[in-house]
């Protein structure tokens, strides 16, 4: 298979696959400790006010809706896991899958946590790293903590595709 198709297919694969360990993950966490994850309505509507100019909210909460918001929020989840997905195979190469390593997974994993930390939080009115919710730490302990599930998707999306591969 040609290369950039592989790094497509490789990448669509293993970042539906990540994204939704995690989100499976955020299931249960929900259904057992009533730890509620974000509402990817949240995403849609910051990115729905995209086309208004406005990319940043006092508190994206109190913000205007947008039609169709939960459907673009969860489209940008998954689009966002695939992306993120993509880079771990530019560093790591397709060959990265015939011998997928648990390291770079739950690296690439944790690195994504700066994407909330210091995009979607402070664009929301969270601050940088959620500094001005009520409990920063327990915020930034549970985003570190639903990338590091994702690492662990990634690795085992990865391992998946390989015993699937021919």
């Amino acid at each position: 298979m040609n290369t950039f198709l592989e790094m497509i297919f490789f990448s669509l694969f293993i970042g539906i696959g990540a994204t939704l360990f995690m989100d499976l993950y955020a299931l249960l966490i929900k259904r057992f400790f009533n730890i509620p994850s974000l509402d990817y309505a949240l995403v849609g509507r910051w990115i729905g006010h995209f086309k208004n100019g406005i990319f940043t909210h006092p508190n994206i909460i109190q913000s205007e809706k947008v039609n169709g918001e939960r459907a673009i929020g969860w489209c940008a989840h998954y689009g966002i896991g695939i992306s993120f997905a993509f880079l771990l195979l530019l560093v790591c190469g397709t060959e990265w899958v015939d011998h997928p390593t648990f390291w770079p997974c739950i690296i690439i994993g944790l690195l994504t946590t700066a994407a909330p930390w210091f995009m979607m939080q402070p664009a929301f009115g969270f601050g940088i790293a959620a500094s001005k919710t009520p409990n920063p730490t327990v915020s930034r302990l549970r985003s570190l903590q639903a990338h590091a599930i994702y690492g662990i998707g990634l690795y085992l999306a990865a391992i998946l595709l390989h015993t699937l591969l021919p």
